[in-house]
């Protein structure tokens, strides 16, 4: 019907084009909707198709136009720059395809472990698994996708045939400069399975006391209690020690310490420290201590240990305790605050003490 229309090869090729595009909308369209209706029943499998859907809308047009341009006579002008160009595209799209279905096959088996729960440690660690391998993953995709697309290029085949003759002296400049890249992505992948840390675990770190918000390919982003962020590469995490309160399990201990005379009597002030405990819902009544741990010469040290499920709730009942037992000893026995003695002096008509203490200030 064309031909007898007379219409020029491109004229044919691009009405071709046209409904080839349109056919490959409306079953994009059909399959969509059918992949996502089977997959539901399957969350893991489902999670994988809605993040592949966007991407398969623009793929599949493209991969319909490959067909076209294959199937036009190659006497046509600028034909095989057409199909280079629209190769060039279905590799990038496939790329991406896959890049999509990766994160999301992490982000399904996130969403089937919640960390919003009190015990999340067995979903922190799946978290940080399917984040960590899911980028590296995804960056090996690329880097392949990439590769695929140069050697599309006559060109590029030509300068890797003769890079390689001086492959020694590229190989080693480009470990050298490859080198903080390649230690990251080593770094990623030991966190990933050994795991030191995980998202959400708490960190103590040159001082400072943070979250851990997001661990990339690269860095990871701690988050500090005043809202700061403080950005650690991988590889420091492999190279030095650091402190994970919640490697094992989110419950912790808090410590409070005191410092009162020493006429001070413990009984009442454990009694109190019973009363605060029994109306704190930060406290997980797992550990309650109250102690005489050092003495000086001129006060006493009494140190408060409790428990709590995790550590920001174990600061603010130490906040708590602290402020409860303080109040206490002002109200109730304000003689016994810390006191600074010394001798009498002739001018106050009192002899002087030697070795004992005989008034105070």
């Amino acid at each position: 019907m064309l031909d007898s229309l007379h219409l020029s090869p491109w004229a044919t090729t691009a009405i071709a084009a046209l409904a080839a595009v349109f056919a490959a909308a409306i079953g994009h369209r059909i399959a969509a909707l059918l992949a996502l209706r089977a997959t539901r029943p399957a969350p893991l499998l489902h999670a994988v198709v809605q993040a592949c859907v966007p991407v398969m809308r623009v793929l599949l047009p493209l991969v319909a136009l490959q067909m076209v341009w294959q199937a036009a006579s190659d006497e046509q002008r600028y034909i095989a720059s057409v199909r280079h160009l629209n190769g060039l595209l279905v590799i990038a799209c496939g790329t991406w395809l896959l890049m999509r279905g990766i994160r999301g096959l992490a982000n399904g088996i996130i969403a089937r472990h919640p960390a919003d729960v009190e015990d999340n440690l067995q979903a922190r660690r799946i978290a940080t698994q399917a984040r960590v391998l899911s980028r590296t993953a995804m960056s090996g995709v690329f880097m392949a996708g990439l590769a695929m697309m140069l050697m599309t290029f006559p060109g590029a085949r030509q300068v890797g045939a003769s890079l390689l003759a001086s492959a020694g002296v590229v190989g080693l400049v480009a470990g050298i400069a490859a080198r903080p890249v390649f230690s990251n992505m080593i770094a990623g992948l030991q966190i990933a399975l050994a795991q030191p840390i995980r998202i959400d675990d708490v960190l103590i770190i040159e001082g400072e006391w943070g979250r851990v918000e997001e661990i990339t390919g690269t860095y990871v982003v701690l988050r500090i209690w005043d809202e700061r962020r403080l950005i650690i590469p991988l590889q420091w995490f492999i190279e030095n020690p650091f402190q994970n309160w919640t490697r094992n399990s989110s419950e912790i201990l808090g410590t409070v310490f005191l410092y009162a005379d020493y006429r001070l009597p413990l009984e009442p002030l454990r009694a109190e420290l019973d009363r605060v405990l029994e109306t704190a819902p930060e406290w997980d009544r797992r550990v309650k201590v109250l102690q005489l741990t050092d003495v000086t010469e001129r006060t006493i040290q009494i140190r408060v240990l409790v428990s709590a499920r995790s550590s920001g709730l174990a600061f603010d009942l130490r906040c708590r305790v602290r402020e409860a037992l303080v109040t206490f000893i002002q109200r109730d026995y304000p003689e016994c605050l810390p006191q600074v003695r010394m001798p009498a002096t002739a001018e106050s008509g009192q002899e002087p003490l030697r070795g004992g203490v005989s008034s105070m200030l």
